[in-house]
């Protein structure tokens, strides 16, 4: 895992910042801040290291004594979400809500910061943050297996992850492609309702008419809960 990211005295995590006075302030905090603005606003296409710099009313030349590469810039970034994260666990003594408050404060931070899921789901993120969200995520997990199940804690890690990354990374998606098309979730069950009407009275799909029929209005905060508490029953199960 470290061997993908170099030689770890390297990393950005335990590289020294540049020291000395200079006339305009500039240090990684401030380089993060601005970056995520910019992506907040442009999307990760429009953030570049002359961007940002112009942001701090310095030369991107400057940036780099700070951070040696753009993949360094956006390994802060992500990991300056993922403080937003910790920030929002608390200190749940039950594995069910710890479990639950991960998902969604990362779902809350996914959709703030949409770009974030375009980083995730990759080659692990060794930051502090998200080293404390792993924790967090195993420890509850852990405690939720017992000393019985501490062989499957790993795996459970790994189902309760891709889950995690691939329903945010969904829900983002539908929120970019509503807003650049003008048409929000209930303009396009509006727009299909009377096509799956006709399929569904066909008689062909039943269990499909049964679920649909039975859905209760959009709630996506709600449906995502949901989903996350089956999968946390699905791995946590002791069968």
């Amino acid at each position: 895992m470290v061997a993908a990211y170099g030689n770890a005295v390297e990393l950005i995590w335990e590289r020294p910042e540049p020291r000395g006075r200079t006339v305009v302030p500039v240090d990684r905090g401030r380089i993060v801040a601005a970056a995520v603005a910019l992506a907040d606003a442009e999307g990760l296409s429009g953030l570049s290291m002359r961007k940002v710099g112009a942001e701090l009313q310095v030369s991107p030349m400057r940036l780099y004594g700070y951070v040696a590469t753009k993949d360094e810039l956006l390994d802060l970034m992500v990991d300056a979400v993922y403080d937003e994260i910790v920030a929002g666990l608390g200190d749940s003594p039950e594995w069910e809500e710890a479990l639950l408050a991960i998902a969604v404060t990362t779902r809350d931070s996914a959709l703030r910061h949409e770009w974030f899921v375009e980083l995730i789901g990759g080659r692990p993120h060794l930051g502090p943050n998200a080293l404390m969200v792993m924790e967090s995520t195993a420890a509850a997990l852990a405690r939720a297996l017992g000393p019985d199940g501490a062989d499957r804690v790993m795996a459970a890690l790994g189902v309760f992850n891709a889950y995690l990354v691939g329903a945010v990374r969904n829900e983002v998606t539908e929120v970019r492609v509503s807003r650049e098309s003008g048409t929000d979730e209930a303009q396009w069950q509006a727009s299909v309702g009377a096509y799956l009407g006709r399929r569904l009275a066909t008689g062909r799909y039943p269990t499909m008419e049964r679920i649909l029929k039975g859905k209760p209005e959009s709630d996506p905060a709600g449906t995502f809960a949901e989903e996350v508490a089956i999968i946390v029953r699905g791995v946590t199960h002791s069968g």
